[in-house]
């Protein structure tokens, strides 16, 4: 038996209210992500995604195996930790069932801030996921053979929203056209894959080539 268990989870709303998603990853003995998946939620709340991000996670894990959950939703982790003193509960059917998840279990909860320049590797990785599935509304994972996505830019809030970009953010040549560096090996929306450390831009369906940012076909 394992013992512990390493995992993250997001959820992301385009919108918020929006297309929203939730994705949770797990990671293997070398801290890397080992398995992962994600679901959409048409139009949700990101809080919605959140708490939905959480249950999915204690749903997939066993629960005789103590887990480390990190998650960079604050409102989330206080919802399912703190209980709400005869106010009404946001939510409610949500937090509901993930209290009944917790029960008799051993999860710790670790606070990971967002879109951070060297942040956390796994909290990046359920961030990726959860907005890249928000964009596509199709449900992805490692079990169906999916490519983890990469993490959406620093430069990205957690619905979408464009904040400054730190200074010490790593820029590519390109950056002015809204390139990065892949963190995470992933596939372009025309089918070929690209590889950590490649300069990859943002288009309508996630990250890939920078030549493919401007098609309008979806991949294949």
């Amino acid at each position: 038996m394992r013992e512990r268990i390493t995992a993250a989870c997001d959820g992301a709303s385009k919108g918020n209210p929006g297309p929203a998603a939730w994705a949770w990853v797990i990671a293997g003995a070398d801290g890397e992500v080992a398995s992962w998946e994600a679901g959409p939620l048409g139009r949700a709340t990101n809080n919605v995604a959140e708490l939905t991000a959480l249950r999915q996670l204690l749903e997939a894990t066993d629960p005789a195996v103590p887990l480390e959950v990190r998650m960079d939703s604050q409102y989330a982790m206080k919802a399912v930790t703190k209980t709400a003193a005869g106010t009404p509960v946001a939510n409610r059917d949500l937090v509901v069932a993930i209290d009944e998840l917790l029960a008799d279990r051993d999860v710790t909860f670790v606070y990971t801030p967002a879109h951070q320049i060297d942040g956390d590797r796994l909290n990046a990785a359920a961030d990726g996921a959860a907005g890249h599935t928000a964009r596509t509304q199709q449900a992805a994972g490692s079990a169906a053979g999916s490519a983890l996505p990469p993490p959406d830019s620093p430069a990205q809030g957690p619905a979408g929203a464009e904040s400054r970009r730190p200074r010490s953010a790593r820029r590519s040549p390109a950056s002015s056209r809204g390139s990065v560096t892949a963190k995470f090996p992933g596939r372009c929306r025309c089918g070929r894959p690209y590889a950590k450390g490649e300069t990859i831009a943002k288009n309508a369906d996630g990250w890939g080539h920078p030549s493919c940012a401007s098609s309008s076909a979806p991949a294949p």
